[in-house]
């Protein structure tokens, strides 16, 4: 989430006449993310999220996304859900942007990761996992293993300004990642980007622990191997801020995911490339924004070399034991 495109009051006023949702009361950007431009939206009947749908998001994707959150909340999963405006149309348009407004979600991400925190992510994650399975539109992971190497080559002249050398480690690694990703894993709807600003909890005072409340922000759904959306978390979740990594809330993750859908002896032997993969991913995608952001956006860089250190653990890794499990 950022905010990219600046909306005046009467385009406001003119679009959310065209929801049956009252009329508005307060209207603020979001800075978290990267992606695409959100407000919190207030109206006299309540909150709404507006998000205007960038140049980076590809709008022949748009009713895959809208879809993808429509079917998960009528299948149990609290998450967004787009609202349908007086002609019955989700997908609409504002500043020249695709846009819509989607319902509002109760919680609060984590700032500090706890042990229940991944526990609950790992039973979501799972619950996800499921309720998409009869999803029945599908879109390939344009971020994937085949799409790396072309944004690394528009990044590539930048690298070295960052860390001396880095352009020819990920030179190095990508072409070990080519050479040996997976294939014919259990594949079906995943996040793709399930971090903790995605991920809403609500404490549960009676039992003295956060509770997840909902999954927001779908905007790199995919079809892809299941099992690569706990690579991402892996990465996500289980660091601690000093970089080192905490086996037991990957433990806690991993036993709460596969008590709902249990993991293949491929799935778990895979996590190790596939985590450096995730890595990569990220690696990458924060090297282009860093080197791309516009001047002046409402946006927050994030640090690359954050994921460079994360890729250099999982080097070492040679096997799923050193993930916690059992």
């Amino acid at each position: 989430m950022a905010v990219y495109t600046e909306v005046s009051d009467d385009e406001l006023e003119e679009f959310v006449a065209e929801y049956d949702i009252g009329e508005v009361v307060s209207c603020k950007g979001i800075a978290e993310g990267v992606e695409n431009t959100n407000y919190m939206l207030q109206t006299d009947r309540g909150s709404f999220i507006l998000t205007l749908y960038e140049k980076r998001v590809n709008p022949d994707d748009l009713p895959f996304f809208l879809g993808l959150m429509e079917h998960l909340a009528a299948h149990g999963l609290e998450c967004p859900t787009p609202l349908h405006g007086l002609d019955g149309r989700a997908l609409r348009e504002v500043c020249g942007r695709p846009a819509a407004i989607v319902s509002f979600l109760k919680g609060m991400w984590p700032r500090r990761i706890t042990l229940n925190h991944c526990a609950e992510l790992g039973a979501g994650m799972a619950q996800m996992h499921v309720a998409g399975a009869d999803f029945a539109m599908t879109r390939a992971n344009s971020l994937s293993v085949s799409g790396w190497r072309p944004l690394f080559e528009r990044a590539r002249p930048g690298a070295d300004s960052l860390k001396e050398g880095l352009a020819r480690f990920i030179d190095s690694e990508l072409a070990d990642l080519e050479a040996n990703w997976p294939s014919g894993l259990p594949a079906g709807l995943i996040h793709a980007d399930l971090f903790p600003d995605n991920v809403f909890f609500l404490a549960d005072r009676a039992a003295g622990v956060d509770r997840m409340s909902g999954i927001i922000d779908f905007y790199f759904a995919c079809t892809d191997a299941l099992v690569y959306d706990i690579a991402v978390c892996l990465n996500a979740w289980c660091f601690e801020p000093d970089g080192s990594f905490n086996t037991t809330k990957a433990r806690l993750m991993l036993s709460s995911y596969r008590r709902i859908r249990p993991l293949s002896g491929d799935e778990l032997e895979a996590l190790p490339l596939l985590t450096r993969g995730a890595a990569m991913r990220f690696l990458l995608t924060r090297l282009y924004d860093w080197l791309n952001t516009p001047p002046g956006a409402m946006v927050k860089r994030k640090d690359p070399l954050e994921y460079y250190r994360k890729l250099r653990f999982h080097q070492g890794i040679t096997g799923p034991g050193a993930y916690g499990i059992e």
